[in-house]
Order: structure tokens, then C-alpha cells, then sequence
């Protein structure tokens, strides 16, 4: 079924209560009063009179609707309205300077005092990590910032970190309680070269006295949950793009590049853009059969417009609602933000998540006593979070709001090949897809409880005391998040049960996720996986086909030898389809605030004129001056070693949502002494085989939006550059390959408009036209740094220019100096 299918249409109009006649009248009185004579300064104080009478109005009606207490019924129900404003399609890069006039009032119900500059969540966290900031100066979107991260992990990429930590000139870890290391990638690779650099991990850690997990001890995002580094209300960043897992804790996790682990690892910080902030509303509660799989796939492939790209997200909800997600959910759908194309996915700090840290605590102190205080789960440090609740404050300002209702949920499934296409798993077991591979794998979905979970579709399967064998010609391959993990799914017998119904066990690690080890895809076959990422060629083949699934369905597929479910959900009455929309989810408090929302802009729009006409009473000599600024080009300072123009002939890759194995395969992610001729060649090999012939030196490569999104690998921006491309420009970039672009000096430029010509000259079948995926278009592209402006030559002459962003001076020092290893380097010796 089409995802367009499921989205509600925003619709809004004013009341025509009584309630609402009090702002209109204000309102009324409010523009009746600028047409009389009256001094300037009454006239402003009129103004905002008018203007606080009116929002007081509004105010008052939507605390009142708000305080209802909503039935189940409610929940359910489909809302005409599902928003106040809906945004225009345009990427936050392109909207981050421009005033956010949404979410004015987002917690109309809260009692909380109002504070003078009101933070979401992630800002309150980010702002306690932050280091250096002026006096009284509060962290929001879209703030640079220097920050010292409570925790840094990571895994199998420590040696590449730690090589370039050696070449900038370091001699000692800053803080070796910040660090972190886990190998868990490779985990099945037994060759000399591997197990060398595994020893070289670990003896790096021991010489820095840094915390170390070896291999097959587990996955280190849950390594990292499990053993408390990820605590409520810190900064947690990990050099691997699902570090968004932490959020399920309260932690804002959040992704970073080996070159940023390594400033880490040498000065305690690095450098961050605060994301701009989205608010998930969840309401209702999941029906039997759903889980926190299907949340997450539904989010993603039912807000399918990159509604969340590069954004921070914070989901909230009634206690009603939050108390139905367990930890276990809110990690598997923390961690799939990431491929939602989010920067972290943050769970709130409530009763669910205190009860399941008391338990660690407890457990803690039973086990391992000698650890005393020392222990990083203690009911002390949860005390501390109950005495100083950390929550968003009232009227926080959130870039965009969205909500799902959990009620309407069925179980889905996502693919293929694209976490973008859910479908619900009815219509695809209609179509008795035939599976050859299933896995129970991945920091995403191998806890004990998900273990458990498809033990279960087993066990009632079970007939005269045999449990049944997985299909013929299936294979199911299984490994746990982490030993312990496998330990508690051991104990309780759900670890035999797999094994008897014939499931290979892996060590427990990253393997088939990542397309490392035993058990890939092969060419034409087709797995379903409980993992968090179905890219093509990601688990194996090109040209297989991969599904994301819940751990049952993973299970009842590998039963049943076609995609299928275990037969456990249950429709609640009354559910036709799922019910999703801009807003909050309550009717009667979105339309609340779209009527504030509307009369903002109509007394915006009032002032607007006030403000032209007194200014059209203003010295004519004050409007020929401020014209002459306005024809004035403002040139940015180009810093030594930078360049101030940079040009080529453009080359074009036809489309969106290039990802980092497209760009540069997994397979050779942790080959790291591949030499930049190797790079160069298999450089874009998974999207395009042929680019490697069609790209020249010197070229403009050019892309559609979200370019770069996936992992964090850096060697997406440094395979570029090995084949000695200067440039990339895109309608958009995910955040983290801008990161890791900026950190490995590869220029960067978003230009929608030159993506959108582009398409039009070379759409399919005009002018002869035809479908390439990589092309030489006969364009040239000049990016004249100094006036933060492009040029572009068509192929027929025609020449047309655009404004740009202005490239900071601190992103050009990194650039010029040859990255951000380079320039940590020479700040190491100042």
C-alpha cells in the first residue's frame, strides 16, 4: 500500500464560537486603532496591548480544550485537522536563519513557569555540554558550538582513529574516562590483518587506560546502554551513525566522524551545529502484535519526505502512552531515527525509564558489590535525576511538530531495499514472497526480549512436543546484541529453541547488518531482517532483495519459507487506517494553536503595514541611503591557503538519497590501508559501476538531495576526493557527510535550483534524453567564495548566477589547513 495513502491532508479554519469573537474584536480594534490620528509612542503601546490581549484570548481557549481529558475513543478517531502549519518542502540547510514562527505556545497545558529564553530538551542537554560560551549565553538550533561530550565510543574504526590521534602530534588521551572502545564490525574476520589491528585497539587502550569491550562481547551501542556510559541528560556521541540509540535512555546521542573522535580523544572536544529540533507526539497505545519495529518503520516510510532530515527528534507522549514502550522498543526505534534520517531520537526522562535504571542499579549491587559507588548504575545517581527532573520548558520552539497514533499501528514491514516503502505485512503475505534468508541480528533487534519474541513463534508452533524446523531452503542466522543479552535469552530457553529449529548462531557483532562475515545475500535472493538498514548491496548482493522486519515476523518468515506474522495482532475496533499528521495529534489543541498561529500572521501582517507607512513618513534622504547599502556586495573575507573561486564541468548523478555505501562500499570500509587508487576506482562503484570511467578530474559532482546519508564513514568524502573531484553539490546533504566533508577538506555547496535545471534539461526522453545515471552535461560550475555566489553555464550558453550561503571563517580555517586533523595538529602546538 502507498504511503501517500495513509497521510492526513492539514486542514484549518477559524472558529466561529463565541470564543473566538473576543480576538477578532481585539483585532479589529487593534487595526481600527492605526487609523486614528495618534501620537507614535501610544501607538505603539497600543500595538502590544492589542497583541497580548489577543494571545491571552487564545491562550485561555487552548488551555481549556487542552485540560479535557481525552477518551480512548479520541485517540483513535481521524482527525480533519492533523495540523497548524504546514511547512513548505524546503531542507532546514536552507531554512535554519529564518524566524521560526511555529510551536509559539507548545505546552499550552503546562503549569511550568514561562522562562525568558525557553529550551527543547536537546538544547537544555547540549547547553550543559557545551564549553566556552559567553556568560548567560543559551544554546538553540542552529548555534555552533564547542562540546565535551560525557562519552565517546568506538568500535572497530578505533585504530584508523587512533592513527590520525598519533599523526596530529598527541601523546595522551585528554580524558581516558571519556573514551570508549568496542570491536564488534568484523568481528568473524580471522585474517592476519584483521586480528593485528584488533591487537593494536586494545593495546592502545590499555596504554591510555581507556575502557575496552573485545570482540564478541557485543555490540557497542549496547554495550554502551547496558554498562551505563549512556546516562540520562548527557552528550553521548559515538564514531558510528546509529549512536541515535542512546536516546532511548534520555542520552542525546548523536553521530560523529573518526576525525572528530580524535579532537576528542586529544583536546576533549569537538565542534557541533545544533540541529534544529522536531517534536514526535505518540499517542494511544500499541495494539497486541505491534511492536516498537513497526513504530519506527511506519515513521519512516509514512513521513517519507525527509520530513525529519538533519533534525533532533524529541518524542513525547500522555504517561499513558510512554508506559506501553518499553526500553527495549524505545532503543529499537531510537536507533532507526538514524536511517529516519534524524541526528537523535531522544525518549523523555519518565517513571518507565527510572524503574528500568533501578533495576540495573539493584542488580548491579547484588552482583558485583566490590563496584560500591564505583558502579555506573547506582540508586544514588538515579535520586539525582528524580531531585532535578530535566525536561523541554514551556514554549519551547520546535522546528516542526508531527504525531503518530500508536493505536491505528498494524505490523509492517519495510522494503525492499528502501526503509522509505512500509508496507502493511497483510497485503505482503497476500503475495507469499518466497524468503532465503532471515536474520536476528544487530544493535536494533537482538536483546533477549526480541529473542524471545521469536522463540515464541516456535514454540507455538510446536506440535507433539517437536518444535518445527525453519523452512526448507531458509536459512535463519541469529546473534545477540551482547553476551549478556545471550545469557538471559540462554537461561530462559528461547536461545535452544532457535538452535533447535536450525538457526545458525553468529558471534554476537555488527556481521550480516554491515554485509560482513556469514550469511550475506547472494545475487536474486531475498532476506528479511530485524536490523536497521536494507540499502541495496548493504547485506550482501546488488541485486537482492531486503525487508526490515520485527523479530516474529523475521521468525514467522523463516517458519513459513514466504514473508509472513505470526497471527498475534489484533485490530482494534473501529481502526481503518493509521493516523498520522502535523501537530500534536489533539484535535482540539492544534486548532487552538492554529488560530493563534493565524492571528500571529495577520497581526504580522498589520504591523508590516504600520511599519511601511511610517516609514514612507521618514526622511527621503534615510530611504536613498538605506537603498545604496541594500546595492552593496558584501565580500567575505578569504582566509590564506583557501581558495576563492573553484570551477569545473559538472557531472551529474541523477538522484536522491545517495547513501554512503553507494558512495563507497562496506566491504572496503575497514580495509584502511586501501590506497587512494583503490578509493578512486570502486569511488561511487554501488550506485553507479560505470562513474568510474564518466568522472574526470577536476569534475563537479553534482547530486539530487540528502547526498551522503547513511553511515558515518568517512571515506564517502575522501573516495571523492581520491578521485580528485574538488566539489560537491547538492540539493541537500545529510548532516553527517557535510561533517565529514568539512573534517577531510572536500568542498560542499547546496544549490536546489541547479539540481532542479538539470532535471529539466535532462528529463527522460526530452531533447533525446536518456536515462543515465551518471552524465557529462557540458555545464560548467564556478563557486565564487568571496561574494557567496555561484555561476552556471549551460550547455547552450545560457548563463544565469544565485547567492549562497557565506562559508565561515572557522569552516574555511579547517578546509585551508587540510582538515580538521590538520588543524587540531597545529593547535596541539601552539
Amino acid at each position: 500500500m502507498a504511503a501517500a495513502g495513509f497521510r492526513s491532508v492539514p486542514a484549518f479554519s477559524i472558529p466561529t464560537s463565541d470564543e473566538a469573537f473576543l480576538p477578532r474584536f481585539v483585532l479589529s480594534f487593534y487595526i481600527a486603532l492605526h487609523n486614528q490620528p495618534t501620537p507614535r509612542f501610544n501607538m505603539i503601546q497600543a500595538r502590544r496591548a492589542a497583541a497580548l490581549a489577543t494571545r491571552r484570548c487564545v491562550t485561555h481557549v487552548g488551555r481549556a480544550s487542552t485540560q479535557r481529558p481525552p477518551s480512548w475513543l479520541s485517540t483513535c478517531r481521524s482527525y480533519s485537522v492533523t495540523g497548524y502549519n504546514a511547512k513548505p518542502k524546503a531542507f532546514h540547510s536552507q531554512l535554519e536563519n529564518t524566524p521560526n514562527a511555529d510551536d509559539l505556545l507548545s505546552s499550552l497545558s503546562s503549569s511550568a513557569p514561562a522562562t525568558s529564553t525557553p529550551q527543547t530538551l536537546t538544547e537544555k542537554i547540549v547547553q550543559r555540554y557545551s564549553v566556552g560560551l559567553p556568560e548567560g549565553k543559551k544554546v538553540k538550533s542552529g548555534s555552533y558550538i564547542s562540546i565535551a561530550p560525557h562519552h565517546c565510543m568506538s568500535h572497530d574504526n578505533s585504530w584508523p582513529i587512533a592513527t590520525k590521534f598519533l599523526d596530529i602530534g598527541a601523546t595522551k588521551v585528554h580524558d581516558n574516562r571519556q573514551v570508549v572502545m568496542t570491536l564488534d564490525h568484523d568481528v568473524q574476520n580471522k585474517s592476519e590483518s584483521n586480528l593485528k589491528k584488533y591487537r593494536q585497539i586494545e593495546e592502545f587502550a590499555r596504554t591510555h587506560g581507556v575502557d575496552f569491550y573485545p570482540a564478541g562481547r557485543g555490540i557497542g551501542h549496547q554495550i554502551m546502554i547496558e554498562e551505563g556510559y549512556a546516562w540520562p541528560g548527557t552528550v553521548t556521541v559515538a564514531s558510528d551513525s546509529h549512536s541515535n540509540s542512546y536516546g532511548a535512555v534520555g542520552s542525546l546521542g548523536s553521530p560523529i566522524v573518526r576525525t572528530d573522535a580524535a579532537s576528542i580523544w586529544a583536546t576533549g572536544r569537538t565542534w557541533w551545529q545544533v540541529p534544529p529540533v522536531a517534536k514526535v507526539t505518540l499517542v494511544g497505545i500499541l495494539p497486541p502484535g505491534v511492536t516498537g519495529k513497526d513504530v519506527i518503520i511506519a515513521l519512516c516510510g509514512l513521513f517519507n519526505q525527509d520530513d525529519v532530515l538533519n533534525h533532533s527528534i524529541e518524542f513525547v507522549g500522555s504517561e499513558q502512552t510512554m508506559r506501553s514502550i518499553s526500553i527495549d522498543e524505545r532503543i529499537t526505534i531510537a536507533n532507526m531515527t538514524t536511517e529516519w534520517g534524524a541526528l537523535s531520537g531522544l525518549f523523555p526522562i519518565d517513571s518507565v525509564l527510572i524503574n528500568w535504571l533501578r533495576a540495573r542499579a539493584t542488580t548491579s549491587a547484588m552482583l558485583n558489590p566490590e563496584l560500591g559507588d564505583k558502579s555506573r548504575f547506582t540508586h544514588e545517581r538515579i535520586d539525582e535525576l528524580i531531585e532535578n527532573p530535566l525536561t523541554a520548558d514551556s514554549g519551547a520552539t520546535y522546528a516542526k511538530s508531527l504525531y503518530l497514533n500508536l493505536s491505528t499501528l498494524s505490523p509492517f514491514v519495510a522494503g525492499p531495499n528502501s526503509v522509505k516503502v512500509a508496507t502493511p505485512l497483510r497485503d505482503l503475505e497476500a503475495k507469499k514472497i518466497p524468503v532465503n534468508k532471515a536474520y536476528l541480528v544487530s544493535c536494533t533487534n537482538s536483546r533477549a526480549s526480541d529473542i524471545a519474541a521469536a522463540a515464541r513463534v516456535f514454540r507455538e508452533a510446536t506440535k507433539d512436543g517437536v518444535t518445527p524446523k525453519i523452512a526448507p531452503g531458509v536459512n535463519l542466522y541469529i546473534a545477540a546484541a551482547s553476551i549478556p543479552e545471550q545469557r538471559i535469552a540462554e537461561a530462559a530457553g528461547d536461545w535452544q529453541v532457535l538452535l533447535d529449529a536450525g538457526a545458525k548462531p553468529l558471534p554476537s557483532g555488527c556481521g550480516p547488518c554491515i554485509g560482513l562475515g556469514t550469511g550475506l545475500l547472494e545475487p536474486g535472493e531475498v532476506g528479511i531482517s530485524a536490523s536497521n538498514r536494507n540499502f541495496s548491496g548493504r547485506m550482501g548482493a546488488r541485486d537482492a532483495m531486503a525487508y526490515l522486519a520485527s523479530p516474529e515476523v523475521v521468525a514467522a518468515s523463516a517458519l513459513d519459507g514466504h514473508i509472513a506474522g505470526p497471527g498475534w495482532y489484533q485490530k482494534p475496533e473501529g481502526v481503518e487506517k493509521v493516523i498520522i499528521g502535523e501537530g500534536s495529534g489533539d484535535h482540539q489543541a492544534d486548532v487552538a494553536l492554529s488560530v493563534e498561529d493565524a492571528l500571529d500572521k495577520i497581526i504580522a501582517q498589520a504591523e508590516s503595514m504600520i511599519v511601511d507607512a511610517e516609514k514612507d513618513s521618514t526622511d527621503s534622504t534615510d530611504s536613498a541611503a538605506a537603498a545604496v547599502d541594500d546595492a552593496e556586495e558584501t565580500l567575505t573575507d578569504i582566509l590564506p591557503g583557501f581558495p576563492e573561486k573553484v570551477e569545473g564541468e559538472i557531472v551529474f548523478c541523477d538522484a536522491d538519497n545517495i547513501n554512503t555505501d553507494g558512495i563507497y562500499p562496506g566491504r572496503y570500509t575497514y580495509q584502511d590501508n586501501l590506497p587512494a587508487q583503490k578509493m578512486a576506482e570502486v569511488c561511487m562503484e554501488n550506485y553507479d559501476a560505470a562513474f568510474k570511467e564518466i568522472a574526470r578530474e577536476g569534475d563537479v559532482l553534482v547530486s539530487g538531495y540528502n547526498f551522503g546519508c547513511g553511515s558515518s564513514r568517512e571515506q564517502a568524502a575522501t573516495a571523492i576526493l581520491a578521485k580528485k573531484i574538488p566539489l560537491v553539490v547538492a540539493g541537500s546533504f545529510s548532516n553527517i557527510f557535510g561533517r565529514n566533508s568539512i573534517n577531510n577538506a572536500l568542498m560542499s555547496v547546496e544549490v536546489p535550483r541547479l539540481v532542479q535545471r538539470l532535471r529539466e534539461r535532462f528529463a527522460k526522453g526530452k531533447d533525446g534524453a536518456d536515462t543515465q545515471l551518471t552524465r557529462r552535461t557540458g555545464w560548467k560550475f564556478l563557486w565564487d567564495v568571496r561574494r557567496s555566489k555561484v555561476v552556471v553555464t549551460e550547455d547552450n550558453g545560457e548563463t544565469w548566477s544565485q547567492k549562497v550561503g557565506e562559508l565561515p571563517p572557522n569552516v574555511q580555517e579547517i578546509i585551508a589547513r587540510g582538515g580538521l586533523e590538520k588543524w587540531v595538529k597545529a593547535e596541539i602546538q601552539k
